[in-house]
């Protein structure tokens, strides 16, 4: 065509239509669509975290309307450790849901960790007094293997955290607290190589292989602890406090300042960035309504943790726990990583669609094998946490329902378990759904009975609340 042709009206109709199709991409929605855009996605079964929030509300009504001692700040503070150990596994296993696996030895891998971990500090660092012979140089031969398994399927972090369990392990270091908590994260990082390379690349279900592993870990932890007994990890302040420890007043103002204006930062810094590129965006006044609701939010509950909540008159207890600034740095992490980073977008890829993303060139093999490397590696930094709560380690570690509230956590939250979607912050809201239900049903005066059957029962209705919008999406 010459430039003094001009074109007929059903071509210059056809290229309106394509520049309309794409103009969606580069045009801005007002506070009525974005509102509208979201119920659309919500009746097309994209719940997302509102169900687990929905309930977290309720819940707390319930409770604070049943039990007056519920909404004391003492209370509040407990309700935040007490449940800091198994939101942290939850946040591990995200990553394995995500890809449609499941691990079930996460719980008794934590317990060989947190045994390790005591085992060390209660010996002098003589672990191999502590252990025995056999299983010392087991450990150290399993996780050398382990090292070798990750350097051959590239999986870096997974070699490190091997390698160093492995000279952490024959360097006979004496008690420090810092260097037997990094033990107990590697022994976990070596843990989840074994489990990666079993269903990456054995290709044994994952069902079926941590399901094997929850039993070998738990006799592992038996083995190394005893039947009946116990380690105690509280003679250690450093490791007591973890979970029982808490900020200074003036260093809780400094995390509200550093997470909740960073959080602002980067929010309003990414939405104003779209709109300069001429990029669809939120309309300004939903982000500074998401900005300032999160903000006072975050002030209030830090002031009132930096107000005293002893129930002791002689004692004086404030500040933010220690486990809260951990949780944000794992949550923050594991968010960047999962959204801005190629790594990220190969997960959704391979939960989403496996066949798709291995013919896209995604290293589906690999990327299996590391999110049970990530999954260990924090199921060990949740053992450190519940471990310190309690203040020692017993045979039973991470046998009994820590990795139950650590996947139903994960799936409260809106973690999907046919793969493809979740994100970390539902880790963390549905363990604080599953922290609300335990202190709540304790402070009422039930049993561990009644809290077992509530938990599977609310576990069960977001099983079937995902499985509804999954159906419901796929039908659209």
């Amino acid at each position: 065509m010459t430039d003094n042709q001009t074109e007929s009206p059903e071509k210059a109709a056809a290229g309106n239509t394509v520049i309309s199709d794409f103009g969606i991409d580069t045009t801005s929605r007002t506070t009525r669509e974005a509102f509208g855009d979201y119920f659309a996605k919500v009746r097309g079964g994209e719940f997302g975290a509102l169900p687990a929030i929905g309930g977290l509300i309720v819940l707390l009504i319930v409770f604070s309307s049943l039990s007056g001692f519920f909404l004391t700040i003492n209370n509040l503070a407990n309700l935040i450790t007490q449940g800091a150990g198994e939101t942290i596994i939850a946040i591990g296993i995200v990553f394995v849901l995500l890809l449609g696996e499941i691990d079930l030895s996460a719980g008794t891998a934590s317990g060989v960790c947190a045994a390790v971990l005591a085992l060390h500090l209660n010996s002098n660092g003589n672990l191999l007094g502590a252990m025995g012979g056999t299983v010392y140089y087991a450990f150290i031969i399993v996780l050398a293997l382990a090292a070798v398994l990750s350097v051959l399927m590239r999986i870096w972090a997974g070699a490190a955290l091997a390698l160093v369990a492995v000279i952490l392990l024959l360097s006979g270091f004496g008690p420090n607290a810092w260097l037997e908590m990094l033990l107990a994260v590697c022994v976990g990082g070596g843990i989840g190589v074994l489990t990666g390379v079993m269903v990456s690349k054995v290709r044994i279900p994952s069902f079926v292989v941590t399901l094997a592993l929850f039993l070998a870990w738990n006799g592992v932890t038996i083995q190394l602890v005893g039947s009946a007994g116990t380690v105690p990890i509280r003679n250690s302040p450093t490791l007591f406090n973890v979970a029982n420890g808490n900020l200074s007043v003036l260093g809780s103002w400094i995390l509200l300042i550093v997470a909740g204006g960073g959080y602002a930062a980067v929010l309003l810094f990414r939405h104003f960035s779209r709109l300069r590129k001429g990029l669809v965006a939120q309309p300004t006044t939903m982000v500074l309504i998401k900005v300032t609701v999160v903000l006072v939010l975050a002030i209030v509950a830090t002031w009132l943790l930096t107000l005293n909540r002893s129930p002791n008159a002689i004692a004086v207890i404030k500040g933010v726990p220690y486990v809260v600034p951990v949780i944000l740095v794992l949550m923050i992490v594991g968010t960047y990583v999962l959204d801005r980073t190629r790594y990220g977008r190969h997960i959704y890829a391979v939960g989403g669609n496996r066949e798709a993303a291995r013919r896209a060139g995604v290293d589906v093999d690999k990327i299996r094998m590391s999110v049970f490397v990530i999954c260990s590696s924090l199921a060990a930094v949740g053992a450190i946490v519940y471990s310190s709560k309690i203040g020692s380690v017993s045979g039973g570690a991470g046998a009994g329902n820590e990795l139950l509230f650590a996947v139903g956590a994960a799936v409260i939250g809106g973690t999907s378990l046919f793969g493809g979607r979740g994100r970390v912050r539902d880790a963390v809201i549905g363990g604080a759904v599953l922290a609300t239900v335990n202190n709540g049903l304790g402070l009422l005066g039930f049993q561990a009975a009644t809290v077992n059957i509530v938990t599977g029962v609310v576990l069960l209705v977001a099983a079937t609340v995902d499985a509804v919008s999954r159906r419901r999406a796929s039908a659209r």
